[in-house]
């Protein structure tokens, strides 16, 4: 069996709020594994700790507890110098290409960075590699002489693709990378990360909000709220059998490519509680139509659906009272 090439247990981040013992609980206890090859898709709504998430796993935010093992060796407080040597095997693609690229370099030494600081290449050879990185990730050799004023956003997503690329990494994190592209752009990218990750076998955490961009990419997906996962799945098995409610109501959202399917809505009531003042039991019961006062009291478990790779964690599957349609229509 292939080992994962990152497992998180437990993961937590807090931040302080500048209040004397008061912070926001951004991250509260996650469990995930990545294998070489894999795309993990990770969704839920603004606010949910996807992006802290991302950026915890690589160590660009510390986490508050919890442990990171990335290619079998734990990460989590190893000190920056030693994790310097394992940045070209992890990188990442931020949501924002014009922020994330330095707007005062040419496109071709934007690419060619990366293999400077990490992979000791002569300039000749980081010039023969830079265009063959541009050819990859179907960039215009023209566009190598240019600055990032001078392109679109689809065409700085795929510079930047470029650079997450350039040291061969065992492990991309992909933060909304396409949130700021049009339809057509998107999917033009999504077809170039399956592309890149059936020529490199790179594990990839691809962090959206978008459901539909989430389905096309990824082979599994967790479903965090508030921080923690309530479900993780199959990407078909989520879309066609969602057992949390949460994830019910999520994916009840999804606008079908039949426009004559009937939508059936699962909305939910109320605010999404603070961060700072977490409900107790369960998290999601503030806003659950399923709720129990059980519910309050006691905190969720992960609980098998049908195959060992899908899992809730909702305290309504044991009586089978986790089903949004069967109690509205009961």
């Amino acid at each position: 069996m292939t080992s994962p090439v990152l497992t998180v247990e437990n993961l937590a981040k807090r931040f302080p709020t500048g209040r004397s013992g008061v912070f926001v609980n951004a991250v509260n206890g996650v469990d995930l594994t990545i294998a070489p090859g894999e795309t993990l898709g990770m969704v839920g709504e603004s606010g949910s700790g996807k992006s802290t998430i991302g950026r915890a796993v690589l160590r660009l935010t510390e986490p508050t507890e919890g442990k990171i093992i990335f290619d079998g060796r734990d990460i989590t407080k190893i000190p920056e110098g030693q994790m310097r040597p394992l940045r070209r095997d992890m990188q990442m693609v931020f949501q924002d290409p014009w922020s994330a690229l330095n707007p005062r370099m040419r496109i071709g030494d934007l690419i060619a960075e990366p293999m400077k600081l990490h992979l000791g290449l002569s300039k000749s050879e980081r010039e023969n590699k830079t265009v063959d990185l541009a050819n990859r990730v179907h960039l215009r050799p023209e566009f190598l002489r240019r600055h990032s004023s001078d392109l679109s956003g689809g065409q700085l997503q795929r510079v930047c693709i470029a650079r997450a690329i350039a040291t061969n990494p065992k492990l991309i994190v992909l933060d909304e990378p396409t949130s700021s592209l049009d339809l057509s752009v998107r999917a033009e990218i999504l077809d170039l990360l399956n592309e890149i990750r059936e020529q490199t076998h790179a594990a990839m955490l691809f962090i959206s909000h978008d459901l539909g961009t989430v389905k096309l990419i990824s082979d599994r997906i967790v479903v965090l709220y508030l921080g923690s996962v309530v479900e993780s799945a199959r990407t078909d098995e989520l879309f066609s059998n969602p057992a949390h409610p949460y994830s019910q109501s999520l994916l009840s959202a999804h606008l079908p490519a039949d426009p004559a399917a009937k939508l059936e809505r699962h909305v939910l009531k109320g605010e999404i509680p603070s961060p700072i003042n977490l409900p107790s039991g369960c998290t999601f019961r503030t806003r659950c139509p399923v709720a129990k006062d059980f519910c309050e009291h006691e905190v969720p478990k992960p609980h098998h659906i049908g195959s060992a790779e899908h899992q809730a964690n909702c305290l309504r599957i044991p009586d089978g009272g986790n089903r949004i349609a069967q109690t509205e229509t009961a």
